[in-house]
């Protein structure tokens, strides 16, 4: 039996921690954009950034568009420990990836393994918990792919990304990661909750591709858009 509760937007009793009018009025991106790092484009086509410099992550996939009311339940996840949200948008994830008929969704699926961006062990203490693990135990468990937590470390503790111009987030994290695992001819799947310019991702893509990965998709809860 599932019991009611109040939806965390609205108030109003839901049986989940939004209820369906606010969890489908959740910020959309439109529906062209670019397949490599998923910012619109006017017909669907790779945009002149990924095509100019290359990342090293083959496709991304993002749930949402980074905006209100999104980015306040990602904050009270992230910053006000309200573990039940990291639940409900690991689900929102899964549902996400396991839809049919989705275009170009088979990039999920070709998958072997499934792994968190991970956090520096002192930005994991001060938090308490990874939101990107938090966020792929849910799509793992739907998916049946294997789950390696610790495939990738954070071996640079840098200054958190969002407090740096775009320009700079690049150099910030150069080397902030290692992975000894090798991984000749794998599809790595790796979760992160926000993909703002994507320089943290790529450069953890960069690290698995060392590894041998053949290649890495991107799967975000949302993805943030240039003003």
């Amino acid at each position: 039996m599932v019991l009611s509760q109040d939806c965390l937007l609205c108030t109003t009793s839901s049986r989940d921690l939004l209820c369906s009018a606010c969890a489908g009025d959740l910020p959309r991106l439109p529906a062209q954009r670019c397949p490599v790092c998923a910012l619109p484009t006017p017909r669907g086509e790779i945009c002149g950034r990924c095509l100019t410099h290359t990342p090293h992550f083959d496709a991304t996939y993002a749930v949402f568009r980074y905006g209100f009311p999104l980015d306040k339940l990602i904050q009270a996840f992230k910053y006000g420990h309200q573990l039940a949200l990291g639940n409900y948008f690991g689900r929102q994830l899964a549902a996400f990836a396991s839809v049919e008929g989705q275009t170009n969704i088979a990039g999920i699926f070709s998958a072997d393994l499934i792994a968190p961006l991970p956090l520096h062990p002192a930005r994991l203490r001060e938090r308490g918990f990874n939101q990107s693990l938090e966020l792929a135990r849910p799509l793992a468990a739907r998916l049946r792919r294997p789950l390696l937590p610790t495939l990738c470390r954070r071996v640079r503790n840098t200054p958190a990304q969002a407090g740096l111009p775009w320009r700079e987030r690049k150099n910030n994290i150069r080397g902030a990661f290692r992975c000894e695992t090798p991984l000749a001819n794998k599809t790595i799947l790796l979760v992160d909750d926000v993909m703002t310019t994507g320089a943290s991702l790529n450069e953890c893509a960069r690290t698995l591709k060392r590894c041998g990965a053949a290649a890495v998709i991107l799967l975000v809860l949302a993805r943030a858009l240039p003003e």
